[in-house]
Parts: C-alpha cells; structure tokens; sequence
C-alpha cells in the first residue's frame, strides 16, 4: 500500500516552538513527495492567511484544512466552506460575552474579529496566528460567514469550561483544545478529519493511504481514523494513546524525520 497523503497539522507538530521548521530540507523532501504524487496537506486550527505565509513557494500547489476544517482549499481553490449561522453565533456569544475572564475571537471567511474591551496581551498573542485580526466595538459588525470562536481562558478554567460549552451549546459549537492554550469552538463535525476527507474524495485516496501528525485536541479525528497516525513525543500522554505512531519532537524535526521514512520505504511504510 503506498503513502498518498501526508497531512500535518502545524503548532506543536511541524513547527518547533520557535515557530519555524528547516525550509531547505522541507524543500528537498516535498519535491520528492510532488514527483512521487505524495500530496502534502497543511491541517490546522489557524487562519488560511497565516498557513500560506509559511509556503510561499509552494502554497498554490498544496492544499489547506484551516480553522480546524471549517475552510479547506486546494490549488488556491476552495473546496468547502462551513459557517455557523447568524442565529447560532447570537446564542453562543449571549454565553460567552458575560463570563469575566475570557477573551474571544470570531473566526471568519475574511478574517478574524476581536472586541476592543479584549485584553491587548491576548491581542499581542493571538495576531502570531491570524494574519488578518482586526478589533472593533460590536460582533454585530461581522456580516461574513464565521467559522469558529477562539476563546482564552485561565488554565484552571479550562475543564469546566469545557464541560459548561458541551452543556449550553450541544449542537451549536464543540469545544477543542487548540495548540496554542486556548480553546476553539467549532462547527460539530467540521473538524481536520472532515477536511482532509474532502480532499481524499477529490483524489481517490483511502485512509490506509493516508499520514497524519498531531499533538493536540483539535487533531484527535484526524488521528483516529488515518492508516498511519502520528502523535508528536511533545503530545499529551491522552494524545498518543489514539494514534497508532509516535513520532520525535516538533523540535526535533519529527515530522520530517517520519518524512523521510516515507520517501525511503522504510517500516511501517514498507
């Protein structure tokens, strides 16, 4: 059985915590993946702008599963678009807006939105992962399709929380852990599994075929259910336990380590 797809979520994963990965030896390895027909999928829970920043060179051939599948791009082509509607939005932010220690941002099609009473150190962090981060007064102010709420929240609030989100708005969002300390609230079955699932169906490709890598809660999907899954040596221990590999360190290189077990046919990939 030959690799088809080799998808890579980013914090975390592909990026060590410096946010950067060796270019020149991607570089190498993804001119064997392109000649080999190996696609290459960037599967991650930030902004499409700011994923193809990291590809300039290459962003127009490989495809994108942003915002945690709620956008999925292909070639520079959309391939699905998900949103959460008006009336949703409304009933999650009358949740959200009144509890005092979260600061929130509406993930949307163009960009992403935070209200000018949000903390600035949340501001300081959060625009490394949207490109586009614009602050105004009023949520009322987005008239684009939204795809996702990225929430800050003290670590000792996060579990309950977590199960608060589950209760209030079952149906409406689902809380994940995002790879940065926060917690996204998605579109309930728009997830990276979803994403890349789309892109298999456009190319013919079974899960057997497929490599993932994650280390976080909003890459649990992708990792349950591809042939041959990867949780990073950086992952929680309730992370690894779902994927069937483990691979070395984000700072380690452990993606492109695996990478070139790939290209070498070497196990598992035999």
């Amino acid at each position: 059985m030959s690799i088809k797809i080799i998808a890579v979520d980013m914090d975390g994963t592909f990026l060590n915590d410096q946010m950067s990965f060796d270019r020149k030896r991607f570089s190498a390895q993804y001119s064997q993946l392109k000649e080999r027909g190996i696609k290459f999928v960037v599967a991650s829970g930030n902004q499409y702008y700011q994923l193809i920043s990291f590809f300039p060179d290459i962003a127009h051939e490989i495809a994108f599963v942003a915002e945690n599948g709620a956008y999925v791009s292909n070639q520079n082509t959309e391939v699905f678009c998900g949103e959460i509607t008006r009336d949703d939005c409304d009933k999650v932010l009358k949740i959200l807006l009144p509890i005092p220690y979260l600061d929130v941002i509406l993930c949307g099609k163009e960009g992403a939105y935070m209200l000018t009473s949000s903390d600035k150190s949340f501001y300081t962090m959060m625009n490394q992962y949207y490109h586009r981060l614009e602050i105004i007064d009023d949520f009322k102010q987005v008239t684009e399709p939204a795809f996702k709420f990225a929430i800050s929240l003290p670590d000792e609030k996060l579990q309950d929380f977590m199960v608060f989100i589950e209760h209030e708005l079952a149906g409406i969002v689902t809380p994940v852990s995002s790879g940065h300390g926060s917690v996204d609230l998605i579109i309930p079955g728009v997830h990276k599994a979803n994403g890349i699932k789309l892109l298999q169906n456009i190319w013919g490709v079974k899960d057997e075929e497929v490599v993932t890598f994650g280390d976080g809660g909003n890459d649990v999907e992708m990792l349950q259910y591809a042939g041959f899954s990867h949780a990073m040596a950086n992952a929680p221990d309730r992370i690894k336990k779902l994927a069937k590999y483990q691979a070395g360190s984000n700072n380690d290189a452990g993606v492109l380590n695996v990478i070139d077990k790939v290209l070498r046919n070497e196990p598992p990939f035999v």
